[in-house]
């Protein structure tokens, strides 16, 4: 082969080795402004999550330590929170039952249940998640010591509400007696959501 033919067949491969590094760069450039970002988001159903770690920084709440049977059994004064991963709502209010969490935890039973784990059956024993839940979400129920119903409330409780009433299983004074508890922000969420 002679000195013209191997330097114009050297030519012919550079410019094809160009022409597939510019064409590698230009679908990598559309790949990236293709890319779409995540629609999920604080207001909205979609799913992104667990919403507990997302939108309440506290992933200690699910899943839950004990079942709802051995609260009961235990006579431990129980807060049961019902609630769906992609429901605006709920994703909303996991700050609240995150709070319930901080400041009730060590001596209450907090159990988060999804709903979408409630096996669906006609009748449920009292022992069940079913036996309470409303068909609604959020919903919070609170329990007493002797395993009464002491709140049962659909949508978003204040977290007022739920502390009033576990003040009472207690045995506390009234809030407005006793010095106001003040939490540290850990996240964007809790810190906006906790105002």
């Amino acid at each position: 082969m002679n000195s013209i033919e191997f330097s114009f067949l050297h030519r012919q491969i550079a410019d094809w080795r160009r022409l597939v590094f510019k064409g590698l760069c230009l679908l990598i450039c559309l790949l990236i402004v293709g890319i779409q970002p995540a629609f999920a988001g604080i207001n909205d159903d979609v799913y992104d999550g667990n919403m507990f770690v997302v939108y309440a920084g506290n992933g200690s709440l699910v899943p839950s330590r004990f079942t709802l049977a051995q609260s009961l059994a235990e006579h431990k004064p129980i807060f049961l929170a019902f609630y769906l991963d992609d429901s605006s709502d709920c994703k909303q209010y996991a700050i609240v039952i995150s709070r319930v969490q901080e400041f009730y935890g060590k001596a209450a039973e907090i159990i988060p249940i999804s709903v979408d784990t409630i096996s669906s059956k006609k009748t449920y024993e009292p022992t069940e998640p079913g036996y309470y839940y409303s068909g609604g979400v959020p919903q919070v129920v609170v329990f007493n010591q002797s395993g009464e119903v002491v709140l049962n409330k659909k949508g978003q409780v204040p977290f007022e509400e739920i502390d009033d009433r576990l003040r009472e299983v207690f045995d506390l004074l009234p809030r407005t007696e006793s010095v106001q508890l003040k939490r540290r922000s850990f996240n964007e969420f809790s810190s906006e959501l906790a105002k």
